[in-house]
């Protein structure tokens, strides 16, 4: 994802990048719950097919992980300081 910053009158306005930030933070907090989920899982010893669904889930987790940074540092890179 591009982090490049738009013209000063297309930056995001503050209220709008404060409300987007707390989303942030909150998608952040959801997403940490799954990780320490999936890593237990991963402690168990899960036999097929379990171990690959566990494999997809940690693939999805880093995913959404790595879409959640892009979008925080969007909202950090386009909003006032």
């Amino acid at each position: 994802m591009a982090n490049t910053l738009p013209p000063h009158d297309a930056a995001i306005p503050e209220e709008h990048a404060l409300e987007i930030r707390k989303l942030a933070h909150d998608l952040s907090n959801a997403l940490e719950i799954i990780v320490q989920t999936s890593y237990l899982l991963g402690t168990v010893g899960l036999k097929e097919p379990a171990l690959e669904w566990h494999r997809m889930l940690d693939s999805g987790v880093q995913k959404a992980l790595d879409i959640n940074l892009s979008l925080r540092t969007y909202i950090k890179t386009n909003s006032p300081q």
